[in-house]
């Protein structure tokens, strides 16, 4: 009689089945639907091909296009194709790598002669033969020295580098072909080619080798595929929208930043509308966070050396960390994190239990190092400011600490015009430093939070900070996107490394517990996300003008000056327009410059005291007793998103 096995479903279903069973065969013992549905499994937390046979008992999943992680098989298999195909066409086309990425995927490649965006058609062609042919993905196993050989005879160098950075002694290689197709790849993938439906390449860019100058130069295709056609089309209109709401075109156009080559990549140019926005954010954060109970701090930029060595910044953050500069002979590090800043603080006298919680706020700039390839606008830059706080708190009063910076981010993110979150709970690292027992501590009070809070999260494995689990929030945008913001992070290793005690109510020295948390993220990267949101036409109380005023002709600029003034008395940004221009051009590039409000004055509004009020994006037009007008624009300026 056969083997029998049981899988253990992620619901905690346990099924029983004759080992040797394909994963593909138990999606179809499920149900039909699945088992269309099904692009790989996870068995025992690893990802499977469906072919592959199982012959123990384990936890078992389907992977569907509705997870992340199935996408990116279907990615990563569409990636294979494009290679296969660029292969075909190009026969002096060497593979780098081809992973799939937020959303789509992208492969490397050293061609003798450079693609241009008119090339992506014709390697299209060349991959809809290739579905069309509905070819198996068939997974193939070499010891290194076989895999090398192989890599070696095809005339991969590439693949031969990669092999030498990851292939240990007496480590399996898995290898992966499509027809005469073959690459080196740990998998899973699709059951074949012909499961990609509909897909379209979308660009062709310039890499490094490793994302690393001095390497050879690549070129860099990228993608997106999807198992039917309506998922693509709706991925193409989302993308038209994206690239109308971008915040790098927008910023020029809006002229509220800039990124300049000559002042270093990386680095935000705030202009004075930008800068007028990020000034109303700072003041409604640092007014809400003394509402909340907490104090507000400022540190250096800049700590000698040392400190970093304590904190475990060196050990674990020095890829992100720029090199240490001399100080009359001693080593100083640009500050990556404020963290350290605030420990010190701390450590500058000795606190008591009736202190506890200590809540310290600071609008910190840091500075990080990306690579240059990397760098993307306002989403990833090399200087930018934390809305940074840390707690400093009881045992006892960790669940409940966390709990409330949970509803405080909840409430500021609201407030700013995000009405749909996701939360997650990310757990231990692959780096991390503490004792399990700690960690397993953490966690279970990050999860007390969460479930106190009543709200939905999912686990992010292995994304925690290195000092300790932590709980990040996406917001999702006026367009569907998903971006994280707040992280809020557990943290029982620095409290130790920096012997930080307070005395607790027996009169013995105690240990503290630390909460890091940045609830909009970076000033920078939350301003290039609330661009988009808006597509530029921010809320009246964040907008950088708020009412511009448009007499229709010059006689009438003495009127409309007064109207300027009464809006600055009460306390409105406006701006006259005083052209001898058509009121029809004033009023488009209003529109344009995006500017909430509009008072058109004619010779009847100034007679009568009133102004013609248009908004942004409206029409339709009325006209109000100026008085009114302006309190109906104060009340508007003072409500937020709540």
């Amino acid at each position: 009689m056969a083997q029998r096995i049981k899988l253990t479903l992620p619901d905690g279903k346990v099924l029983e089945f004759a080992s040797g069973i394909t994963a593909a065969g138990v999606a179809e013992a499920i149900g039909a639907g699945l088992a269309r549905a099904a692009l790989a499994a996870v068995v025992d937390g690893r990802a499977v091909d469906l072919s592959t046979e199982l012959d123990h008992d384990a936890s078992f999943e389907i992977l569907t296009f509705d997870s992340r992680a199935g996408r990116e098989v279907f990615w990563h298999s569409s990636a294979h194709v494009m290679a296969q195909a660029v292969k075909a066409l190009y026969p002096g086309a060497k593979l780098a790598i081809g992973p799939p990425i937020e959303e789509g995927f992208y492969y490397d490649f050293d061609l003798p002669s450079p693609l241009t965006e008119d090339d992506l058609g014709r390697i299209e062609e060349r991959m809809k033969q290739l579905i069309a042919a509905d070819t198996t993905f068939e997974r193939r196993e070499y010891s290194a020295a076989e895999a090398r050989e192989l890599f070696t005879r095809e005339h991969e160098p590439y693949k031969v580098e990669i092999l030498a950075q990851v292939e240990h002694e007496g480590e399996t290689i898995s290898v992966y072909t499509q027809g005469g197709f073959i690459d080196l790849c740990r998998g899973p993938h699709l059951p074949s080619t012909g499961r990609i439906k509909a897909f379209k390449l979308l660009a062709v860019a310039g890499a490094y080798w490793k994302d690393a100058e001095g390497n050879p130069q690549l070129q860099r295709i990228y993608g997106v595929s999807y198992p039917d056609k309506k998922l693509l089309q709706e991925f193409l209109v989302r993308r038209e929208e994206a690239a109308r709401r971008d915040h790098r075109k927008l910023g020029k156009e809006l002229d509220l930043f800039s990124l300049q080559e000559e002042g270093g990549g990386g680095l935000v140019f705030w202009h004075p509308k930008g800068a007028l926005i990020r000034h109303q954010i700072e003041n409604f954060w640092r007014e809400e966070h003394l509402k909340n109970g907490y104090d507000l701090v400022y540190s250096p930029h800049i700590a000698r050396l040392n400190l970093w060595n304590r904190s475990g910044h060196t050990d674990f953050y020095a890829e992100s960390m720029y090199p240490p500069f001399d100080i009359e002979g001693n080593p100083y590090q640009l500050k990556p994190m404020n963290c350290p800043f605030h420990i010190l603080i701390y450590k500058s006298r000795l606190h008591s239990y009736r202190e506890l919680p200590l809540r310290w706020a600071e609008l910190g700039t840091v500075y990080r190092y990306e690579r240059s390839g990397v760098l993307h606008g306002l989403m990833r830059v090399r200087g930018f400011t934390q809305d940074d706080a840390h707690i400093f708190c009881a045992k006892e009063e960790i669940e409940r600490e966390i709990a409330r910076t949970l509803d405080f981010s909840l409430y500021l993110l609201r407030a700013f015009g995000f009405q749909q979150m996701k939360i997650y709970l990310s757990t231990r690292p692959a780096k991390s430093i503490g004792e399990e027992a700690d960690w397993v501590k953490a966690e279970s009070s990050l999860r007390a939070a969460l479930t106190a809070a009543g709200v939905e999260y999912a686990i992010d494995e292995g994304a925690g900070a290195f000092y300790g689990p932590k709980i990040d929030i996406c917001v999702r945008d006026a367009i569907g996107r998903e971006w994280q913001c707040t992280t809020i992070q557990f943290d029982f290793n620095l409290a130790e490394r920096f012997d930080l005690t307070y005395v607790g109510a027996d009169g013995n020295r105690h240990r503290p517990f630390l909460v890091h948390r940045a609830l909009l993220g970076s000033l920078e990267r939350f301003f290039g996300i609330l661009i988009e949101h808006y597509a530029g036409a921010f809320p009246v109380w964040l907008a950088p003008v708020q009412v511009v005023v448009l007499p229709i002709v010059d006689s009438l600029n003495e009127y409309a000056g007064r109207v300027q003034q009464q809006l600055a008395a009460a306390g409105l940004r406006s701006q006259l327009d005083e052209r001898s221009e058509k009121i029809n051009l004033k009023i488009r590039e209003a529109e344009l410059a995006k500017i909430p409000y509009m008072f058109v004055i004619g010779a009847r509004e100034a007679e009568a005291g009133q102004v013609t009020v248009r908004r942004h994006g409206r029409k339709e037009q009325k006209v109000v007793d100026l008085a009114e007008a302006i309190a109906d624009i104060v009340s508007t300026d003072r409500q937020k998103e709540q």
